[in-house]
Formats: structure tokens, sequence, C-alpha cells
């Protein structure tokens, strides 16, 4: 789970939310603050602002990914981005990815993407590294995400979780090497580009 921030404000709305109690979308989107919250089953979890360099990797793998799809039908979005990954039945999970990859156009909506993205990436940070690694990597198995990224800036590393059945497949990658990216079929990211500063 990410930290809280000292916003007296969010103390506030934290004080609201009933830890024991499961909430859905529609419970989400009453939540009038400026914090930034995930649902995980209905379990909610506030999200901290994210540093400068967790930003300055986002920036340049926004910037790879948009320049490849221009044209294409395939979308980059980043956060906050509100992905609700079962829409469809309990509407309990909105995620939040670093970014994300949409390659069908009728799961986006005015608010986000209601639906499975093609693939995530999450940007490690140390108050998030166990929720990245753990419930995320979880839930983002149990809806069928094809292709899950976990960049960690202090190892400079990779880690490419590729669908296959029920389980990932995971592939490492560190600093300089040339990845592949499996839901866009022949196109390749050096690693350099990604942790440049």
């Amino acid at each position: 789970m990410k930290e809280k921030d000292n916003n007296p404000d969010s103390e506030v709305m934290e004080a609201q939310v009933d830890y024991n109690k499961r909430y859905t979308y529609a419970d989400y989107l009453t939540w009038d603050d400026d914090n930034r919250w995930e649902l995980i089953d209905g379990v909610p979890y506030m999200m901290s602002a994210p540093n400068r360099h967790h930003q300055g990797i986002l920036g340049n793998l926004y910037l790879i990914f948009g320049n490849y799809l221009k044209g294409k039908s395939c979308k980059v979005y980043f956060a906050p981005f509100d992905v609700r990954l079962n829409a469809d039945t309990l509407d309990n999970i909105v995620v939040q990815p670093d970014l994300i990859i949409v390659c069908d156009d009728s799961k986006l909506d005015k608010a986000g993407c209601k639906g499975v993205p093609d693939m995530v990436v999450e940007i490690l940070s140390p108050s998030t590294a166990r929720y990245d690694r753990n419930l995320k990597f979880h839930t983002y198995k149990k809806v069928g995400i094809k292709e899950y990224w976990i960049v960690d800036p202090e190892t400079k590393s990779l880690a490419i979780h590729i669908l296959k059945g029920d389980d990932y497949i995971i592939h490492p990658f560190l600093d300089e090497e040339t990845v592949p990216v499996h839901v866009l079929e022949g196109f390749t990211i050096n690693l350099s580009e990604v942790f440049e500063e």
C-alpha cells in the first residue's frame, strides 16, 4: 500500500473510510478529495505522490510508447487514469497503474479504461514495492492482463511478466538491455532510454 501524505484534508477523508467495509466504483466516485485511491476487491488503498525519479522514468516510457504508437490502433495512457478491471461484474477493482496500453477502443470511456488493458507498467518506489509485487501482481494475473512490467529504479532493472495460461512467466532484464514488448509484436525498447535522466 502506498504511504499516506501529510495533507490535513486527507486525514478527514481517510477517517471516513472504513477499512473493514468493501467498496465499489460507485462509492469511489463519491470520495471528493484531492487524494488518489485504488480499490482491490473493494479494499481501499491511498496512493502517495510519486517522486521526481519515478516521474522521470514514467515520462521516458510514455514518450517511447507514445512515439511508437502514433497512428496505430493501440493507445498509451499514464496515471492518474482509472482502470476498472472488473467493471462488468462486481466493479470493485479500480487501479491507477503508472502506464497502460489498450488495443481495444471499446474498453475506453470518458472515465478511463473499463476492462482489462493489454499491458500494465508499474514503477516501484520504497512505499509501493511490496504492493506492486504482491497484491497487484496477483490481481493482474487473476483478471488476465497479458503483459505486466515491474520497473525497479533502484537496481535499474525490469521484470516482464507474460501471461501463459493462468500464470505469469517472468523475464528479467537489466539496464542497457533491449527488451521486447510482447503485446506490440516487433517492438523493442532499450532500457538505457527508460532510465536516462
